[in-house]
């Protein structure tokens, strides 16, 4: 009788910290119509073009928030400078799906990205994939081989996608 009643408390938390869990991931993304602009397929998707993958290398100077297409929610931004001096800014994504406090980049770091070049409001900037620092650290953002942005995935296919890391 004991050991029935502790099955059924296990399967009551079980099924609790699943709907908790779920219902944190729902939260976590907002709906397609409500991404500000960040959506697979929109006007800002369509600047990055998977065929023209590129890369670059340089040191982070500034990370900052950047908006960029009118009326699209604010997102974040690397500002990285090469050896040269020159300076590119690497748009990331929407601001409401990367912390810059815990995405792992700072100022200072050696930083190599990958994705591709864009001209947005006649300001080229470098729209990422992934940025890697040192041998062992990636922040992706994107996957390399279409260009689908991490954030407009559903928490299914973004689990699936960091469990391959």
């Amino acid at each position: 009788m004991a050991v029935e009643k502790l099955h059924i408390l296990i399967c009551l938390l079980l099924v609790s910290c699943m709907i908790f869990a779920s219902a944190t991931l729902s939260l976590a993304q907002p709906a397609a119509g409500q991404m500000g602009g960040w959506e697979k397929g929109g006007a800002y998707d369509r600047f990055y073009n998977p065929q023209e993958l590129d890369k670059i290398k340089g040191t982070v100077v500034k990370i900052q928030e950047v908006t960029p297409v009118e009326g699209m929610s604010p997102g974040v931004a690397l500002m990285i400078e090469d050896k040269e001096g020159s300076r590119t800014l690497v748009h990331l994504g929407p601001r409401w799906f990367i912390d810059p406090k815990t995405m792992g980049i700072q100022v200072g770091d050696k930083v190599a990205v990958r994705g591709c070049w864009a001209d947005i409001n006649g300001q080229e900037v470098f729209m990422a994939s992934k940025v890697k620092k040192g041998d062992h650290f990636e922040f992706k953002v994107r996957l390399t081989k279409d260009g689908t942005p991490f954030w407009a995935m559903s928490p299914e296919e973004l689990a699936k996608e960091r469990a391959g890391d």
